[in-house]
């Protein structure tokens, strides 16, 4: 084939091309089928690099300076935009963004990118990385922090191009849990945690961790000391791995004194309720409500750690515990998933699970997949659900009629002004396991310890002292109402 004759043959495929139709999902429109030609985005996404406006924490009254003593992280945020819609990937890095001032930084810019799929080299690809290196000097920030979990090859790529420290999402919330850990089971998981997404991410500089002991380096050291020997970072790999080990054992030991007091709680017939749900959802104001439990409480994420379990009763005087939980977040590091599973078996041994929502949230419908997709790597979806709209005092209520209709087992609260408290108290007492055998009994006075099992743990219909002893009618569970078989009328 001549060359004139190839050049007319690209002139009609370029014809038809030009001629071709695509429809707004980026399918080609033939008459005998569709086929997908990709993610075709405008060209203006494609190759722009969208600032976030409303992000910088930057103080503006001079008058402020004097409670930031300590000189704080300049940050700026970058993100993929890769699914959903705008608002989902903005509320993400708004989140982000108060993820990155509860760690103590100002942040100072976010930028968005429209991609396909996060770039496997940069994260954000070369030309964009170099904006972003443009916004970091225009910004005066001195780290970076990315709205997900790089690898390590991403990090050091993108530290490379920037100049600054970068960081991802996980490592921010793992900063946020050391600093915010105050028990010794807390603070073991969390360092747990770090350690395990810091052991693939050990590197060294120049040749500082490829030292080796032993042979030449030994310096004629003598026996025992000849040989390859063992380089700087196989030697941190393995200090890493003892220190692990030795956390997990600690855990266990921890695990086993929480399954204790668990197994006490059961043993004496007491219902528990766990509260679960986003982080900053209202979760500690909700427990200091219904028990008094003066739970430390501040509008900042994840301000509570540590699980609280307090004594509470039903309306109708019956016994229960309300425990208190960590909070959740998108993409939860599964490193903290799996540190804290200790703690989140009080969700799946629970008999009611009050799953708080923050309704004034932008986004309460992600807030409760969220959730739900953590509860299920812990295997605690039987546990029965009642979702606790919160804030209502804040929230839109269209929002609030929204979730409702959605979710049909739910109610709405406020734990800052008390609206509808009652009404949860009341509905916790309905969902809780409820005595099921009447018995009609003369206890006497001797076996008070029978009297009291009835009224911390049934329902009492009647009460009448006679000189014999205690005649009550009741409602209980089948194991007290064998114990109180001998005494019945």
């Amino acid at each position: 084939m001549t060359a004139k004759n190839i050049l007319s043959g690209r002139a009609e495929a370029l014809a038809e091309t030009a001629t071709t139709s695509f429809d707004d999902a980026g399918f080609v429109l033939d008459d005998d089928a569709l086929t997908f030609d990709g993610d075709q985005y405008d060209r203006e996404e494609r190759a722009a690099l969208r600032r976030v406006a409303g992000l910088s924490t930057e103080l503006e009254d001079v008058t402020e300076v004097e409670y930031r003593q300590l000189r704080l992280e300049r940050v700026v945020l970058a993100a993929v935009w890769s699914e959903g819609t705008l608002v989902d990937a903005e509320n993400s890095l708004r989140e982000l963004s108060a993820l990155a001032e509860t760690a103590g930084s100002e942040v100072l810019a976010g930028v968005i990118q429209r991609r396909a799929n996060p770039d496997p080299a940069t994260y954000l690809g070369k030309g964009k990385a170099q904006e972003l290196r443009d916004v970091v000097i225009e910004e005066g920030a001195d780290t970076v922090v990315c709205d997900t979990e790089l690898a390590p090859s991403q990090r050091r790529a993108l530290e490379d191009v920037v100049k600054v420290k970068v960081i991802d999402r996980t490592a921010l919330i793992l900063d946020i849990f050391a600093q915010h850990a105050k028990s010794r089971e807390g603070k073991a998981q969390v360092e747990l945690a770090q350690l395990q997404y810091l052991l693939p991410r050990l590197r060294g500089w120049g040749d500082s961790m490829s030292r080796q002991a032993g042979g030449q380096a030994a310096g004629g050291q003598g026996m025992g000391s000849r040989g390859p020997g063992e380089t700087k970072i196989e030697l941190d790999r393995r200090r890493i791995n003892s220190r692990i080990a030795k956390l997990r054992r600690e855990i266990k030991d921890m695990k086993t004194t929480r399954d204790t007091k668990r197994g006490g709680r059961k043993a004496n017939r007491v219902p528990s309720v766990a509260i679960a749900g986003y982080t900053n959802a209202g979760k500690s104001s909700l427990l200091n409500r219904l028990t008094g439990a003066g739970v430390l409480v501040e509008n900042q994420l994840f301000a509570t750690l540590d699980p609280t379990v307090r004594r509470a009763e039903t309306p109708d005087g019956r016994l229960y515990t309300l425990a208190d939980t960590v909070g959740f977040v998108r993409q939860l590091p599964h490193q903290l998933v799996e540190a804290f599973r200790s703690t989140l078996e009080e969700v799946a041994d629970a008999d009611l699970l009050l799953h708080v929502v923050d309704g004034s949230h932008p986004d309460p419908e992600g807030q409760i997949s969220a959730v739900r997709a953590v509860l299920a790597d812990v295997e605690a979806t039987d546990v029965r659900e009642v979702i606790v709209v919160n804030k209502a005092d804040l929230a839109d209520p269209e929002v609030l009629d929204r979730l409702r209709r959605h979710e049909k087992h739910s109610i709405v609260v406020s734990a800052r002004t008390g609206a509808g408290l009652d009404e949860l108290r009341a509905l916790i007492a309905d969902e809780l396991p409820q005595p099921d055998v009447d018995v009609d009994v003369l206890v006497p006075y001797e076996r008070g310890d029978l009297v009291s099992r009835v009224h911390e743990t049934g329902e009492v219909l009647t009460s009448e002292h006679v000189a014999e002893g205690t005649r009550l009618t009741a409602r209980v569970d089948a194991e007290l109402a064998d114990d109180l078989s001998a005494f019945a009328v």
